[in-house]
C-alpha cells in the first residue's frame, strides 16, 4: 500500500501468500519525487478516490489535457480540471457536499484521497496516495472548474500491462444529466459494461487509500446479477501487479469504489459497494478459466450522461490482454462439463504431415460415471483439455517477448475426429491437429516409446458442439473444409456413407488443402470407406498439380487451384456446413449467400 514506511500491510502479505507471489521490498517512493512528478504532468487524466461521509469509497476521472496536474511544491500536486459539480461523487466527498453552484474555497482537513495519473497513449501510469490540502471552486461560463492541492505521501510507477491505447482530448461539460441512481443498472449502463475495456477502482485499508486501473478485452467485467434489490459484478483479476495493493486492501476492508468511463460518449458509471476475493475453485465456479476474480456487490450507484470532461479515440489493444472470459452461466448449453477426475491419457501419435498428427487418448472416467450408458460425446463435437499444470511456469510479472504467455490459461479445444464407441465406457478419442503453440507442441514431443515413461495425462473439462452443426442422415449435406477444418466431418462421415446407394445425396465434401497436407487426405480416404468418392479437393501450392493424379487414383476429384464461387453452382439447394480459416469462411458466406449455411465458433 502507498503512503507508509513500514512495508506491506497484512492484507497485501496475505494476498502474496495466497497467490504465491515472491516477496520483495516495498518499492513505494515517499512523497512525489521529480521523476514521478514529470510523468504525472505528462498525463492527460488522473483517476481519483475519496471517502464519502458514510466512509464509502468512490472513484472518478478528471482532466482531458496534459499539464492539468502538476507538482507545485515539494510533495504537493495541484489539479486544475473541469468537473461535473452535480453528480461527481468524489467532488461531493472532497467538497463536503458543496453543490458547486457558487464559488467556494475549502480546507482539506486531511481528507484521505488517492489518485492514478494515466496516459493512455503511452501506457504510462503513476499511483498517488495522500490527503487533500485545500480546494477552490470557480464558475467558468457554464462549467465548474476546480483547483485542488493534494499532499502526496507516497507514489509508485506502474507497468503498462492491460492498458488499451487511446488518444484523449478535452470536451465541454455543460450537458451532464443523471440518468439513474437506483438499482438495477440502467440499460445504457449495461451496454457500457458490455464493451468497457477499462475501469478505475479505489479502496482503503483505513489508514490510506489506493486507486488503480483494471483493463482487458471489451466486456471483461461480467454482470452476475442485475436486479432491483441486488446488482453483482465480477471480473477476472489478471492484473499481474506484483504488489496487489488493491486486493490487499480488500482483504482488510471489502469496501470499494469503481468508475467506468465511456470514452466515446462521455457517459460515466459510478459505483460503490462491497467485494469478495475469489481464489481457485471459488473463481473457476463463476468464470471459465479463471483462478482469481473479484466479485463486487453494488450498494449505490450513479449513471450520468455526458459527465466526463474529455473524450478518447481508440488506437490499439494491449498485447497482454487475454481472451474474453465469460461467466459459466453464459456458456452455451451444448457445452457439457466433465468431472475433475476425468483424464485423457495420450497413448498414440501418428504423424500425417510435417505439421499435422493424429493423437489417440484413453479417457479414464470416475467409477460412477463409467457405469452410465450415455456416450461422452456425439460425433462432430469437440473436447476441452486443461494443460495448465503441464505448461504453466508459475508467476511472472512481465514478458514483452511473449505477453500472451502471462495470461495463457493453457485450456485448449480440439475437435474429436472419431465417433464414440457405444459398446465401451473406457473410451478413446482421436484428435487430428496442426502443430501450433505450447499445447500441441507438448503433444508432439511427448515420448511414447518407453514403458517406464510417465504418461501424458490431461484433465478433461468437457465436451461440446452445436447440435445444429451435426449433419443428418437423409439430408443433402455439403461439408466445406479448409485444411484441418475437415475434422468435425471425419467423425460423422462413416454413418452418412453407410448407405452406398445414397452416399452422394447424404454427403459431399468440398475440401481446400495445401499440397504439403495432402497426406491427411490420403489417410482420411484410407480410413473411411467411400469418403474419397464424395470428395472434391482443391489443392494449393507449388506441388499441387503433382497430387491430382494421386487423389484421382484414390477415387476423389481434384484440381490444382484455389476454391472459388463457381465451384458451388451445381450444389445449390443443399445444406452447407463450413469449417475453415476466418478469411475462407468469410468468402464462403459471401459465395453461399441465400443458401442454408451452418458453421460453429470453436472459440470456447
Amino acid at each position: 500500500m502507498l503512503a507508509r514506511n513500514g512495508g506491506f500491510h497484512p492484507g497485501e502479505m496475505e494476498i502474496h501468500r495466497l497467490l504465491h507471489i515472491p516477496q520483495t521490498d516495498d518499492p513505494t517512493a515517499m512523497g512525489l519525487p521529480p521523476h514521478y512528478a514529470s510523468r504525472v504532468r505528462a498525463s492527460p487524466l488522473v483517476a481519483l478516490g475519496a471517502l464519502d461521509d458514510q466512509g464509502r469509497p468512490w472513484s472518478t476521472v478528471w482532466g482531458g489535457e496534459r499539464g492539468f496536474a502538476q507538482r507545485v511544491a515539494e510533495d504537493v500536486l495541484a489539479l486544475n480540471s473541469v468537473v461535473d459539480r452535480r453528480w461527481d461523487p468524489v467532488f461531493k466527498a472532497l467538497w463536503d457536499g458543496h453543490d458547486g453552484e457558487s464559488e467556494a474555497v475549502v480546507q482539506g482537513n486531511g481528507r484521505l484521497m488517492s489518485g492514478l495519473s494515466i496516459d493512455l497513449e503511452t501506457r504510462d501510469r503513476v499511483k498517488l496516495a495522500g490527503k487533500m490540502v485545500a480546494g477552490a471552486v470557480a464558475k467558468d461560463q457554464n462549467e465548474t472548474r476546480v483547483q485542488m492541492a493534494m499532499a502526496v505521501e507516497g507514489s509508485l510507477g506502474n507497468c503498462p500491462k492491460y492498458l488499451n491505447k487511446k488518444a484523449v482530448t478535452p470536451h465541454h461539460l455543460d450537458d451532464a444529466e443523471l440518468l439513474s441512481s437506483t438499482l438495477p443498472l440502467h440499460p445504457q449502463a449495461v451496454e457500457l459494461l458490455s464493451r468497457a475495456d477499462l475501469f478505475f477502482v479505489s479502496s482503503t485499508n483505513g489508514e490510506s487509500m489506493d486507486t488503480n486501473h483494471r483493463g482487458g478485452p471489451p466486456g471483461f467485467v461480467r454482470i452476475l446479477k442485475n436486479q432491483k434489490d441486488e446488482v453483482v459484478l465480477v471480473y477476472p483479476e489478471y492484473s499481474g501487479n506484483r504488489l496487489y495493493q488493491t486486493l490487499g486492501n480488500l482483504k482488510v476492508n471489502p469496501l470499494v469504489g469503481v468508475v467506468v468511463p465511456d470514452f466515446d460518449t462521455g457517459n460515466v458509471l459510478y459505483l460503490t459497494g462491497s467485494t469478495t476475493i475469489l481464489v481457485g475453485e471459488q473463481a473457476t465456479s463463476l468464470i471459465a478459466r479463471t483462478k482469481l476474480a473479484v466479485k463486487i456487490t453494488v450498494t449505490d450507484m450513479r449513471f450520468v450522461k455526458a459527465g466526463l470532461p474529455f473524450r478518447a479515440s481508440f488506437i490499439d489493444y494491449s498485447p497482454y490482454n487475454p481472451p474474453l472470459r465469460q461467466l459459466l452461466t453464459e456458456q452455451p448449453s451444448h457445452v457439457s462439463s466433465a468431472s475433475h477426475s476425468t483424464v485423457a491419457t495420450l497413448i498414440d501419435r501418428v504423424p500425417l504431415t510435417p505439421t499435422i498428427s493424429r493423437f489417440t487418448f484413453d479417457i479414464s472416467l470416475p467409477e460412477k460415471e463409467a457405469k452410465s450408458n450415455e456416450p461422452l460425446w456425439q460425433a462432430g463435437q469437440h473436447v476441452t483439455l486443461d494443460f495448465y499444470d503441464k505448461l504453466s511456469h508459475g508467476y511472472a510479472h512481465m514478458n514483452n517477448s511473449d505477453p500472451q504467455s502471462l495470461n495463457d490459461d493453457y485450456v485448449r479445444t480440439f475437435t474429436v475426429s472419431n465417433a464414440p464407441d457405444k459398446d465401451q465406457r473406457h473410451q478413446r478419442i482421436e484428435i487430428t491437429a496442426k502443430k501450433h503453440g505450447p499445447a500441441t507442441g507438448l503433444m508432439w514431443r511427448q515420448p511414447l516409446t518407453h514403458a517406464h515413461q510417465i504418461p501424458l495425462e490431461i484433465p478433461v473439462m468437457g465436451f461440446g458442439g452445436e447440435e445444429s452443426f451435426r449433419m443428418k442422415d437423409g439430408e443433402k449435406n455439403v461439408f466445406v473444409a479448409g485444411g484441418v477444418g475437415v475434422t468435425p466431418m471425419l467423425a460423422q462421415s462413416a454413418q452418412l456413407l453407410l448407405r452406398n446407394d445414397a452416399a452422394e445425396d447424404n454427403l459431399r465434401l468440398v475440401w481446400s488443402l495445401r499440397a504439403e497436407d495432402v497426406p491427411l487426405a490420403v489417410d482420411s480416404f484410407q480410413r473411411i470407406q467411400g469418403l474419397a468418392g464424395v470428395t472434391k479437393l482443391f489443392i494449393t501450392g507449388d506441388a499441387g498439380a503433382s497430387h491430382v493424379k494421386q487423389m484421382e487414383e484414390l477415387g476423389a476429384t481434384a484440381e490444382a487451384r484455389r476454391l472459388g464461387p463457381t465451384d458451388f453452382s451445381t450444389l445449390k439447394g443443399r445444406k452447407f456446413y463450413l469449417c475453415a480459416s476466418p478469411v475462407l469462411l468469410r468468402n464462403l458466406n459471401e459465395w453461399l449467400a441465400g443458401e442454408d449455411v451452418a458453421w460453429e465458433d470453436f472459440g470456447y
